[in-house]
C-alpha cells in the first residue's frame, strides 16, 4: 500500500488533521478591569461545559454539567476574590455543607466560605473551607450530571480547566509541544538525543493506518504493539515523556475512510488508545478524506463517541490552511454536531513560492482561525485563541517556502501571547542540518542539529 508521505504535509488545501489528546476543551479569559478577573467556559468531564441549569438566576439553582453551548449560563467569572461567579451570582456549596456529596448551586454573593474556590494547577477547582473538590456527581458524563463537593482524588470528573484570576490560564500540558516523530523513512532520530539537547519529552508519533480494512497499524502495515513503534513509545515513556499518536497523514489508506461507521471508527481509535493506555491523540484526515462530508461526519461522531468514552483524553484538530485561514467546513460541522475539541491546529505552510515571511504568514493564518471558531463556537477572542493550535514545518517546505529559526521564534511569540493549546511542527526528523541522508531527515537549511525544537522548547503556554 502507498505509505504516507511524511514531507507532504499540504496545509493550502484541505488537508486536515484531527488531535484528540487528554486536555478537555481550553477555557476563555477575558480581562475584565483593573482587578484581576477572568471570563469564560469551565469544562470537565468528557469536555462538557459547567452550567447554570435552564439558565435561571434564581437562588438554589442547580450547577451541572452540559454540551458546551456558548450560552451566558456557561460564562463563569474566575474573580480574585475567591469567588466563580455566573449570571451576577456565585458558585454555592449548599448549606454550607463541607460533607461529601453536598451540592452545588447558584447563590447570591454573600462573602461566605462556602463560595471561596481556587482553581489549582493540577486543574482542580477547591473550596478551602471543606478542602474538597468540585466533583461531578457519580463520574457520569450525561447532560444534567450535578456538580458536587467531594474528597479530592486526582480522577477525571474532579478536573477542570477554568479562566485564570492572575490573567493567566491554567498551566498548558506537558504535551503541547510534542514535535512530529516518524519510524517510517527520514532515518528516524533517536527521542533521547532530541530530549537531553531540548528538554522535549512528547512526541506526536506518526501514523496509525488502516491497513486496508478497519484495523490501525503503524503505517497499515506494521503491527500496533511488538516493533519499533512499541520501543518508540517505551523509549520516551522511560525519559519521562509520552507519546501522541497520530492517525492519518497525507497517504495511505485512512480509518476514517476504511471502517463503515461512526461506531467502526471509534472503536479502531479505541483500540490504539487501549494498547497503549494513551493521553492524547492526534487524527491526520487530510487529502480526500478532508473533502468528503460523510466521512467528516463519521469522523466527528467518532470522537464525539471517544470523548464520552476517555474522559480527560485530550483532542486536537490538526487541519490545512491558506493565508487567510482553513476552511472551515469541519470545524462547522464539529460545532453543530457538538463536539468540542482541545485544540483546532492548522499547518501554515505550503501556501506556494519561496521568498515570504513565513512568521507573518503564519499568524495572518491563524488570525482566520481564530474568527472561525469564534463565528462557530461563539468564543470570545481569548476563548478562541485557547483552543487553537499551529503545527509548522521545519525548514524547506514543499512548496520552497523556507521557514526559518527566527520564523519559529515569531510564532512562539505569537503563542505565548494568545496562549495557545498546541504548538507543533513536522518534524524531529528534519531538525538537523542536511548531509545526504534519506528523504525527509533534514531541513534544508543551515542549523545545528534540533535548532528548531529548542525554539518551542521554550513555550509555556
Amino acid at each position: 500500500m502507498a505509505r504516507p508521505r511524511p514531507a507532504v504535509r499540504s496545509a493550502r488545501t484541505v488537508a486536515t488533521t484531527v488531535s484528540v489528546a487528554a486536555l478537555t476543551l481550553s477555557a476563555g479569559l477575558l480581562t475584565a478591569s483593573p482587578a484581576a478577573a477572568a471570563t469564560g467556559t469551565v469544562t470537565g468531564l468528557a469536555g462538557k461545559c459547567l452550567d447554570v441549569a435552564g439558565a435561571s438566576s434564581a437562588d438554589g439553582t442547580a450547577v451541572q454539567i452540559y454540551d458546551c453551548n456558548g450560552t451566558t449560563a456557561q460564562q463563569w467569572t474566575v474573580g480574585a476574590d475567591g469567588t466563580i461567579r455566573a449570571l451576577g451570582k456565585c458558585l454555592d456549596v449548599t448549606g454550607n455543607s463541607t460533607a461529601n456529596g453536598a451540592k452545588i448551586q447558584l447563590w447570591t454573593c454573600s462573602g461566605g466560605a462556602n463560595q471561596k474556590w481556587t482553581v489549582t494547577a493540577a486543574h482542580d477547582i477547591v473550596n478551602p473551607q471543606a478542602d474538597k473538590c468540585l466533583d461531578v456527581t457519580d463520574n457520569n458524563a450525561a447532560n444534567g450530571s450535578r456538580a458536587q463537593l467531594w474528597s479530592c482524588t486526582g480522577a477525571a470528573n474532579q478536573k477542570w480547566n477554568a479562566p485564570a484570576a492572575d490573567g493567566g490560564g491554567t498551566p498548558a500540558a506537558p504535551m503541547a509541544v510534542a514535535p512530529y516523530l516518524y519510524n517510517g523513512w527520514g532515518s528516524p532520530p533517536s527521542p533521547s538525543t532530541i530530549t537531553s539537547a531540548t528538554g522535549v519529552k512528547w512526541f506526536t508519533l506518526a501514523f496509525v493506518l488502516s491497513n486496508g480494512y478497519c484495523n490501525p497499524q503503524w503505517d497499515g502495515s506494521r503491527a500496533l504493539t511488538g516493533g519499533v513503534d512499541q520501543q518508540t513509545v517505551n523509549t520516551v515513556r522511560a525519559n519521562g515523556g509520552d507519546v501522541i499518536p497520530s492517525f492519518g497523514g497525507y497517504s495511505g489508506n485512512k480509518l476514517e475512510s476504511s471502517c463503515s461507521s461512526a461506531g467502526e471508527l471509534a472503536a479502531a481509535y479505541q483500540k490504539v488508545i487501549n494498547a497503549y493506555g494513551l493521553k492524547a491523540i492526534d487524527i491526520d484526515i487530510e487529502a480526500d478524506a478532508y473533502s468528503n462530508a460523510t466521512v467528516q461526519q463519521r469522523t466527528v461522531d467518532a470522537l464525539k463517541a471517544v470523548r464520552n468514552n476517555n474522559p480527560g483524553l485530550k483532542v486536537y484538530v490538526t487541519i490545512g490552511t491558506g493565508q487567510s485561514g482553513p476552511d472551515t467546513s469541519l470545524i462547522n460541522r464539529a460545532a453543530s454536531s457538538g463536539l468540542t475539541v482541545d485544540a483546532w491546529t492548522i499547518m501554515p505552510f505550503d501556501f506556494g513560492g519561496a521568498g515570504q515571511n513565513m512568521g507573518t504568514l503564519t499568524q495572518r493564518a491563524a488570525e482566520g482561525l481564530k474568527t472561525a471558531l469564534k463565528n462557530a463556537y461563539h468564543y470570545s477572542d481569548d476563548q478562541a485563541y485557547r483552543d487553537m493550535g499551529i503545527s509548522s514545518m521545519n525548514g524547506v517546505t514543499d512548496n520552497n517556502e523556507t521557514v526559518t529559526v527566527a520564523d519559529f521564534r515569531t510564532i512562539l511569540g505569537y503563542a505565548q501571547q494568545h496562549h495557545l493549546a498546541r504548538l507543533t511542527f513536522w518534524s524531529a526528523n528534519r531538525d538537523r542540518p542536511c548531509t545526504g541522508g534519506p528523504a525527509d531527515s533534514c531541513s534544508g537549511v543551515s542549523q545545528q542539529n534540533w535548532d528548531y525544537t529548542r525554539v518551542f522548547a521554550a513555550y509555556t503556554g
